[in-house]
């Protein structure tokens, strides 16, 4: 299991500050929507100044029709990040694109499909999606894997049934921790760090227990030693 570190400061300046104070750790940072809006690929080369080993997951939940992803995809190829994500319900069809394009370059970055976001609840989602969060988490993942993508995102709860319908190997990132049991804010589907590792989540998002800490090393310390 890895820590992904979740970058969503409402400056650059305080993006930058939390990723020197964990320069010394061996974490993946995610660049989201606000983020990268914001700050554009200086941030992403800002990062690496810092520490060339980070790796960055660029989380901007592709989702248009197949050809528009793919040139996407080449572009966040381009931009060098290590794990990038498109919604599973932009289609197998545009998902298989995405692939092709991405496996024409040497080494490419891990490539996740979002599944339910977990500020949904199960009423919020049908709504929406006319299936329980369970099956269609399940569907998008199925999908996903018969399109060549890597893994999922999905809540921890998802995250061994969509190993069971898989592979053991197909990757799950999970965000909605609260490594030790804080607030849950804005997030529905939300989980401890003991229950992460049960459901054998392979990465785990955690934002605002680290960086609103007036210790954030002292919290990744601890969920690193506690993983």
């Amino acid at each position: 299991m890895k820590l992904c570190v979740a970058l969503d400061l409402p400056t650059k300046s305080e993006n930058i500050t939390l990723i020197q104070k964990l320069k010394s750790e061996d974490v993946w940072l995610k660049v989201g929507l606000r983020s990268f809006i914001r700050d554009g690929e200086a941030l992403l080369h800002e990062i690496k100044t810092i520490n060339p080993h980070f790796k960055i997951f660029l989380d901007l939940k592709i989702h248009d029709i197949p050809n528009t992803m793919a040139d996407a995809a080449e572009s966040m190829v381009a931009l060098g990040v290590d794990m990038f994500n498109v919604h599973a319900s932009s289609g197998r069809k545009a998902m298989r694109t995405v692939m092709e394009r991405v496996n024409t370059f040497p080494n490419p970055p891990i490539v996740l499909a979002v599944t339910a976001l977990t500020s949904f609840d199960n009423a919020s989602f049908e709504a929406i999606y006319h299936t329980p969060i369970a099956q269609k988490a399940v569907d998008f993942a199925q999908d996903a894997y018969a399109s060549g993508l890597n893994g999922v995102v999905s809540s921890v709860y998802e995250s061994l049934d969509i190993k069971a319908h898989t592979a053991s190997s197909f990757l799950t990132l999970t965000p909605g921790i609260r490594p030790f049991g804080e607030n849950s804010h804005d997030q529905e589907r939300v989980a401890d760090l003991e229950t992460a590792k049960q459901q054998h989540s392979d990465f785990i998002v955690v934002g605002r227990p680290i960086y609103h800490s007036d210790d954030p090393l002292g919290v990744v310390k601890k969920i690193i030693e506690n993983i």
